[in-house]
């Protein structure tokens, strides 16, 4: 609800989605106008699409497991989700109406699993607040006043706001207005950026065409993948993935991307290992495969005593050499860790997130740019990433919210000066 005490202030927020929404949000809470921008004929677009797999907002997991999920920057997210957390985000949900569970992996989601519903309320309570919606104006920087320039179906206009919050996405699905082309024009401006990465992403494999043919879109189940990363620490998770018609994909894959992008970043490509049958030991698998087979088939023996069947077994066919298979050990050893030989990531267009951005050392604990006072940075487009299972989500509204507080705290400063 926007406060009482209303300000002469006006501040221009830059993007529709789930981050300058809630920067849109804590500034018209603290009585300041806000006219938000976006690019698209329509707000929210990356976030209903997030939606059509079942909308995941956040992770019940306890704090400091939560916290971490956000690797090198969890020191600069931490503050900002110990604001707006993973209970404060659900209590903020249920508050428009719409009521959440937990599923069985402690990811939280709407009941009906949509995120329609909950973006129609949230605008809803946003016009009524007051912020007041522009479409169709794609961001082009500042002119030489400083105001804000933007392209519109009029044609190229010029705006002043006594602050802004820029929440311009990452780059990745360009078509639904995350293109990362607001970067170049922070850089001009001498605001340090990491170059944009894809996140949560998938990865290209030299699959035989015999395999590519047979196996591309089934589902890998079950199986624990692990890898090297530059440091020299070993990462590894337990899920599912998806063998794709270039490479590999899905969940498992996701949680792996960023150490697996590094990898291949410097060495220019990356060793992926597959545990083929996580519920048994090296050696209980090697006593399996070492066992009688009689008249049966490899492929027989391997079904029936370690359960290598289907995708498992076209993977180690594919992966495993005709030596492997010739020697027991050797077998076992490629069952409980199948190399995979991935070469590059997927387009970040593809990709579900992106990494790189504006570095938070050119931002003050505010997230206003150190060099341009008044203009504040939020989102995607900050330099961080995290797996998905709401942790995206979370981290988006939270800082948000966190530069949204800042712009107003920023200008009831200047008005106290002012005064003075």
């Amino acid at each position: 609800m926007p406060s009482e005490k209303k300000s002469q202030h006006r501040v221009a927020v830059i993007g529709g989605g789930p981050a300058g929404l809630m920067a849109a949000e804590a500034l018209i809470a603290q009585g300041i106008a806000v006219d938000l921008y976006d690019a698209m004929p329509s707000v929210g677009r990356k976030f209903l699409l997030a939606g059509k797999g079942g909308m995941n907002l956040t992770h019940t997991e306890e704090s400091a497991a939560f916290f971490s999920r956000y690797g090198t920057r969890e020191a600069q997210i931490t503050p900002m989700l110990q604001g707006f957390g993973p209970e404060t985000l659900r209590a903020w949900v249920h508050h428009l109406g719409i009521p959440t569970f937990v599923g069985s992996s402690g990811r939280v989601f709407p009941t009906d699993m949509k995120a329609a519903p909950l973006l129609r309320a949230w605008l809803k309570r946003l016009r009524d607040a007051g912020v007041a919606f522009h479409m169709r104006h794609r961001w082009l920087g500042w002119d030489e006043a400083r105001h804000l320039r933007f392209a519109t179906p009029e044609g190229e206009i010029a705006l002043h706001a006594d602050a802004v919050v820029l929440a311009l996405g990452g780059a990745s699905w360009a078509r639904l207005g995350s293109d990362g082309a607001w970067l170049p024009l922070l850089v001009q401006q001498g605001i340090d950026a990491a170059p944009l990465k894809p996140a949560n992403c998938g990865f290209d494999i030299a699959w035989s065409e015999h395999f590519r043919q047979r196996f591309a879109g089934q589902p890998i189940k079950s199986v624990i993948a692990s890898c090297i990363a530059i440091d020299g620490s070993e990462t590894k998770r337990q899920g599912e993935c998806m063998v794709t018609a270039t490479g590999i994909e899905g969940g498992l894959i996701y949680a792996l991307s960023a150490p697996l992008r590094e990898h291949i970043a410097k060495y220019g490509n990356v060793i992926l290992h597959l545990d083929l049958a996580p519920g048994k030991t090296l050696e209980r698998v090697l006593a399996e495969v070492a066992s009688g087979r009689g008249s049966r088939s490899m492929a027989s023996h391997l079904q029936s005593k370690v359960g290598i069947t289907g995708v498992k077994a076209g993977l180690l066919r594919e992966c495993a050499s005709k030596e492997d298979y010739a020697d027991p050990r050797k077998l076992a050893h490629a069952i409980k860790a199948l190399p995979l030989t991935l070469h590059a990531t997927r387009p970040i267009d593809e990709a579900i997130s992106s990494a790189g951005g504006v570095m938070f050392e050119a931002l003050d604990e505010h997230l206003m740019a150190q060099n341009m006072p008044g203009v504040f940075c939020a989102g995607e487009m900050l330099d961080w990433e995290a797996p998905t299972g709401g942790y995206l989500l979370t981290a988006c509204f939270a800082s948000g919210r966190s530069a949204g507080l800042g712009a107003a705290t920023w200008l009831q400063a200047k008005m106290v000066e002012s005064a003075d």
